[in-house]
């Protein structure tokens, strides 16, 4: 009879143990590139409008590169969380007109947004869960039941910023397809929106203006009526738990 011998733990493969520092690395450097090189500088309204004519001219001789280009652009300054998607937002209108420009934005963040949940959630889910204990867990609960309605309700109302909205489901049990279907149509109608205002770009003197009450109304509506299922689902839940209350 041969005698069993112990398997030795299995070492992490030396791929599996550099890729969070180079993700982390490609993120930070990433970052730090765009603010080195001035990149904040280029992605202002007034940049925009005072090249409008040459990028209309290179749009209309060079209009698939100009769409890659920008969908390239789009999805990494989404996946690298830097500030600008309004203003690249109101160039894919501006540049493409409202249909192909929301085709653009629509794709790129959702894309965008995807990577830097799953890159997130990857780097930073277990510490999270470690350091955030009893609010992660409450966090957690509400995601898990009703994931699909809570992150609808949080991409169409605009009151948490975009890149918060991205990392913060990577840290609950939500499904990556859940996120990338609730992100989807969640900022479609944004997507339209500022792609719509592209278009008039010429009579738009400041960010702030972009959006008035009745798009801000409608916007928090559609929000509400995301969140409506959510609501039904918790008052019907007492009374099927205490049948005999109601009569």
């Amino acid at each position: 009879m041969t005698a069993m011998t112990e398997t030795p733990p299995s070492r992490p493969r030396p791929a599996s143990r550099w890729l969070k520092p180079l993700i982390l690395a490609l993120f930070a450097g990433g970052l730090a590139a765009f603010f080195l090189l001035g990149g904040d500088q280029y992605l202002s309204l007034e940049n925009l409008k005072a090249n409008r004519a040459a990028l209309l001219e290179y749009t209309e001789s060079h209009f698939s590169l100009m769409v890659i280009l920008a969908i390239a652009i789009y999805t990494l300054s989404t996946a690298l969380s830097i500030p600008g998607a309004v203003i690249l937002s109101l160039a894919a209108g501006f540049l493409f007109g409202r249909w192909t420009g929301t085709a653009i934005i629509l794709f790129s963040a959702t894309l965008g947004a995807t990577l830097v949940f799953l890159a997130a959630r990857y780097l930073f889910a277990d510490m999270a869960r470690r350091r955030l204990g009893p609010m992660m867990h409450k966090l957690a609960d509400g995601f898990q039941r009703d994931a699909f309605h809570y992150l609808l309700f949080l991409r169409l109302v605009p009151v948490f910023p975009f890149w918060l909205v991205n990392l913060a489901p990577a840290f609950t049990p939500i499904k990556t397809r859940t996120y990338f279907l609730a992100t989807a149509i969640g900022i479609a109608p944004g997507s339209f929106v500022f792609a719509n205002l592209g278009q008039s770009l010429g009579r738009i003197d400041n960010p702030d203006e972009l959006l008035s009450g009745e798009t801000l109304m409608a916007l928090v509506l559609l929000g509400l009526l995301a969140l409506a299922p959510v609501i039904y689902r918790r008052f019907r839940e007492p009374r099927e738990r205490n049948p005999g209350d109601s009569g």
